[in-house]
């Protein structure tokens, strides 16, 4: 698991496309938002049905609460997991 905490300290959390989006998850279903284009990032609020990229959300099945570090940058070669591509 991540440390919630001590991740935060070193992340810059203005520019949402440079760092992960770190949250505490419960147990079930989400879909991670692959456009990019919804409004309540990191999850999909259906906005990819009015743009033209094709991209459908990642559904993904959290088998145990803890904290995901969620990418936002969209470059991630493990999506929709942060994989420090926006570092790079």
């Amino acid at each position: 698991m991540i440390d919630l905490e001590k991740t935060k300290e070193r992340i810059f959390m203005g520019n949402h496309q440079n760092s992960p989006c770190i949250k505490e998850e419960k147990v079930g279903k989400i879909a991670w938002c692959a456009c990019g284009e919804t409004k309540n990032d990191p999850y999909c609020d259906g906005s990819h049905k009015n743009s033209a990229s094709g991209l459908k959300p990642i559904i993904v099945d959290i088998s145990e609460d803890g904290v995901v570090a969620w990418c936002r940058c969209r470059q991630s070669k493990n999506k929709p997991y942060c994989d420090g591509s926006h570092a790079r």
